[in-house]
């Protein structure tokens, strides 16, 4: 068997993959393993799970593949620098260091961390993130479009994948940027740049939702210009990314009618319109750009990655606007996601390796390639540690003891299986509460996530009652399975599930099929016999500040530090209430 492992680092989430015979065998992010969020580091502890789950030493590996070219982006940096200079000085001396570290040193930090002597290839950014987008994909052709913050010159990628062949013929490059953009306002609004993008997400249906009443609007269609053949440019004097330590400029704050909001400031109509007009902006550009590739192309599929394809909102809304009739997005679409079309480039492009098989052997239908631990590690640790439990002696009565909490509006913690592939929590890792209660939302925000009231939560349903429920895409894509599309809940259903309905009357769903997760599908339709509806608010398990769980010992200790009644750890039960000398309180916050 060959083995490619495919790394990302340096910049956002720092992440590991492995393909054997270009199927892929393992994937995680670092964080998950240092239990620092958005861990940029390089991965060494995600490299190491990933070699021991196919049994491997670095020695057995054929080929290591970098998602980038350090020195390219390197040249970016400088220029970027030096077109600003004096005014770039003190931020030109805060980021020079760096690089001149480990940054630039990757092929020799490589060898040196793994004792590895085989070849190393270095992608181009967009193109880790095209080859994660459609390798993976059902789609033998299919358009490609990748946008984010900036890789190192593109910000935007548009191409085409056909067979064994992507062909990226667009880009558009820094400083022009809907990733920057989106970031640059979720600074002014308090929040924080790579971190606090998707609260904005979260706050902007709170604020006038349309396109003549919102007069933040009307003042960001100032700072980007749309092009009719799909592109788009920022208003430069908007923005000071390129040569300060901060993003917003004072232009920008005049425009937009006062200073950059404290994070202990309270929110206001005038935020809450401000994050609704920056939605509307980013899926205006986004879904010109995505018109403009249909055009062009005349392709019915389109793939995508990238941090904004994490923008669920938006891409609810790209089928119905854009002609395409089938979409796949990359679940894990940000820079740790990279790692694995890193992987995919080196097995296809370097090794010269076919994607003449339907389906593809890299095919990703589900996103489970964590870590996982079986029942009886589960109950041994348990044991070991002097946990009060209980065991089950088969799955029926697991299923039929939680929903019975859940529907007396206990909330749940639910570990099972290997971990999940991207930032979304889709069954693996997950806390669980009944939807149709109306006081869960603020219970979960409040005691449990300890987090803004205003943010929503995901609802899970089985992928055949969706449309029962929600107003969706006929058929459904996939990227509904990832927890990465939103749609309007069905009227009829909105008071009844008010803990899943945001204001906008909108909902994130996962949708879950049995194939994907058995015990999982299951219990939701378990759930449905016993309430009407099979439906169970899903959130991350993890305390705020901290990544998602990983390891037993990291769900017990989340556990005990929040409001979560009782764990579900694989076969195993255990009861907040029984175990109170390992009790504590957090104060920290949950983070979704």
């Amino acid at each position: 068997m060959k083995y490619v492992l495919g790394l990302s680092c340096h910049y956002h989430d720092a992440a590991a993959a492995l393909l054997g015979d270009g199927v892929l065998l393992a994937a995680a992010d670092e964080e998950r393993f240092s239990r620092r969020k958005h861990d940029s580091r390089f991965p060494e502890q995600a490299i190491a799970y990933c070699l021991r789950t196919a049994n491997i030493a670095a020695g057995d590996l054929d080929l290591i593949a970098f998602y980038e070219k350090p020195f390219v982006k390197f040249e970016r940096i400088l220029h970027q620098h030096l077109d600003h200079f004096p005014k770039s000085w003190k931020t030109f001396l805060q980021a020079i260091p760096p690089w001149l570290g480990e940054k630039l040193r990757v092929e020799s930090l490589i060898r040196k961390k793994l004792g590895y002597r085989g070849d190393i290839v270095f992608s181009e950014h967009h193109l880790s993130h095209a080859a994660s987008a459609f390798y993976p994909s059902p789609f033998d052709k299919a358009a490609i479009l990748t946008v984010d913050g900036v890789g190192e010159w593109a910000t935007t990628s548009m191409g085409r994948g056909e067979g064994n062949a992507i062909t990226l013929d667009k880009e558009i490059h820094f400083p022009h940027s809907i990733g920057l953009l989106y970031s640059t306002l979720t600074a002014y609004l308090g929040f924080t740049v790579n971190n606090g993008e998707y609260k904005v997400m979260g706050l902007a249906p709170y604020g006038d939702q349309s396109r003549t009443g919102n007069a933040a609007y009307r003042q960001l269609q100032k700072v980007i210009f749309l092009a009719e053949d799909g592109g788009f440019a920022l208003t430069p004097e908007y923005f000071l990314f390129e040569y300060r330590d901060r993003m917003p400029s004072e232009r920008l704050c005049a425009l937009l009618g006062g200073p950059i909001r404290h994070p202990r400031e309270p929110l206001i109509d005038r935020h809450h319109d401000i994050a609704a007009a920056l939605q509307l902006i980013t899926e205006d550009a986004v879904l010109n750009l995505a018109r403009n590739l249909r055009r062009r192309t005349g392709l019915d599929n389109l793939v995508l990655a990238g941090g904004v394809a994490l923008n669920s909102v938006c891409n609810g809304k790209i089928l119905p606007a854009t002609g395409f009739k089938d979409i796949w997005i990359q679940p894990n679409a940000g820079d740790g996601g990279s790692s694995l079309g890193a992987a995919a480039f080196a097995w296809h492009h370097v090794l010269g390796n076919p994607r003449n098989t339907q389906p593809s052997p890299m095919r990703m239908s589900h996103a489970f390639w964590g870590p996982g631990y079986s029942p009886q590690e589960a109950a041994a640790w348990l044991q070991e540690q002097g946990i009060v439990f209980h065991r089950f002696k088969d799955k029926s009565e697991l299923i039929t003891n939680t929903c019975e909490r859940l529907s007396q509006g206990q909330v749940l913690g639910w570990f099972q299986g290997r971990m999940e592939w991207g930032p979304r929590a889709l069954g693996g890792r997950s806390i669980l509460a009944n939807p149709g209660d109306a006081a869960m939302r603020d219970i979960l925000n409040g005691k449990v996530k300890h987090r803004e009231h205003f943010r929503p939560f995901a609802p899970a349903i089985p992928r055949d009652d969706a449309a029962t429920f929600f107003e969706c895409d006929d058929p459904l894509p996939e990227p509904a399975d990832y927890m990465l599309m939103v749609y309007p809940v069905r009227p009829r259903w909105r008071d009844k599930l008010p803990a899943i309905t945001h204001v906008d009357g909108s909902a994130r769903l996962q949708t879950v099929r049995r194939e994907q997760h058995e015990l999982y599908y299951d219990l939701l339709k378990a759930f449905g016999r016993l309430t009407g509806m099979p439906i169970l608010v899903n959130t991350s398990f993890n305390i705020r500040g901290e990544p998602m769980v990983c390891t037993p010992e990291d769900a017990f200790r989340c556990m005990m530090g929040t409001g979560i009644d009782a764990l579900v750890l694989e076969d195993c039960l255990v009861i907040r209430a029984e175990n109170p000398s390992f009790a504590w309180d957090s104060e920290a916050d949950a983070d979704d």
